[in-house]
């Protein structure tokens, strides 16, 4: 299919130029924010995208609209749908490629204020990076045909051999902002909250092993080869299991459910047995609330039930409530212990809703 010149066209035309854009910045060694421009040009490319097909398929309908149905106006220019709505109202995704472009609308939000200067993020994010790509142009040719196809423009990014050693890896680990760790964790947070065979989906993640072929081949094959799964023998899938057993490095899940977590009663239980006893619900909630433990309604609306300080405590999705370590318990009792917080303290930061520096009051 090639569009005319128009709107719909122009529309593809840029969705295509953020992506080119994305692998280019990617792929220089010493481009500055590498990883958070090609995620901010991706969620760029796969807007445009989705908007492309909008305007090819419904026409200009893919804007919000004010209760009188009126557009909703911004800068004098009509609210185009945001990619989480984009995908919404497509409907036609799966739930890997839906789960990998969450990840990084999620992620894109949280480092749109920060600048990620350590390698440690680009490499653990490798796999959903290139698969989201890969998910882009599979998308752009199904929507728009091969005619589209970008991939001839991409080169594979060249790699240094030599890895770091263990020692580099630990010094340079003792370097990370409290920001890099907060992203890190959010990270392995949201791996292991998905399902099973979605985190397994090359379609969120690419796993690649890179094995040199030093076969006896023809002087004009190419230096890379991609092998569809589907094409291999079953000896040959029996060896690249073990490949991945040795290599694999998701966090397994065991029978044991939820082990050494709290709920809320228990804590203030707890609380009680070991001061004064006068600890309540309502004093738990505004702590949890200026301390930025969990989303409380507080907060805004439509704050992520995932966005907890894992430290203390975390989101169960099967029962859609919070469960809390032992350790925020012991946060509480030390600090009231040693007089550093009481109920006009959480009071009056919670009746005007001002957050607290947690980092404070965790100094022994």
């Amino acid at each position: 299919m090639l569009l005319r010149k128009g709107k719909t066209k122009s529309l593809l035309e840029s969705s295509i130029d953020c992506a080119l854009l994305s692998v280019e910045l990617y792929n220089k060694p010493r481009a500055p924010f590498r990883v958070e421009s090609f995620i901010t040009h991706m969620i760029m490319a796969w807007t445009r995208l989705l908007q492309a097909n909008f305007n090819l398929t419904i026409g200009e309908t893919y804007f919000y609209k004010e209760p009188n149905g009126r557009y909703k106006i911004i800068d004098a220019e009509k609210k185009a749908w945001e990619l989480k709505t984009c995908i919404i109202k497509y409907g036609k995704l799966t739930d890997s490629v839906k789960t990998n472009l969450e990840f990084f609308i999620k992620l894109r939000n949280k480092i749109e204020h920060r600048t990620i200067s350590k390698d440690e993020i680009g490499l653990m994010i490798f796999g959903e990076c290139q698969s989201l790509l890969y998910n882009f142009e599979n998308e752009l040719i199904r929507l728009f045909g091969s005619e589209y196809a970008i991939n001839e423009s991409l080169a594979y990014s060249l790699q240094f051999s030599r890895l770091r050693s263990a020692k580099q890896i630990n010094a340079n680990k003792q370097l990370l902002s409290t920001e890099v760790k907060e992203l890190k964790d959010f990270i392995e947070k949201y791996r292991t909250n998905i399902k099973e065979e979605v985190f397994n989906s090359q379609e969120f993640s690419i796993k690649l092993i890179q094995v040199p072929k030093i076969a006896n081949t023809s002087r004009n094959d190419l230096a890379i080869e991609f092998v569809n799964w589907n094409s291999l023998s079953e000896e040959d899938r029996i060896n690249y299991e073990k490949i991945t057993t040795l290599i694999k490095d998701k966090v397994q899940k065991t029978e044991v459910i939820n082990p050494g977590k709290l709920k809320p009663g228990i804590v203030i239980k707890h609380v009680n047995d070991n001061f004064h006893g006068t600890f309540n619900k309502f004093d738990h909630k505004c702590l949890l609330y200026i301390f930025s433990i969990r989303p409380t309604s507080g907060d805004i609306d439509d704050l992520d039930p995932f966005e907890t300080n894992a430290k203390y405590c975390h989101y169960d999705e099967a029962h859609n409530d919070y469960l809390f370590q032992e350790s925020w318990s012991n946060f509480i009792l030390n600090n009231l212990t040693l007089g550093r917080i009481n109920r006009d303290f959480w009071k009056s930061n919670y009746d005007t809703r001002k957050k607290v520096n947690i980092e404070t009051f965790e100094v022994q």
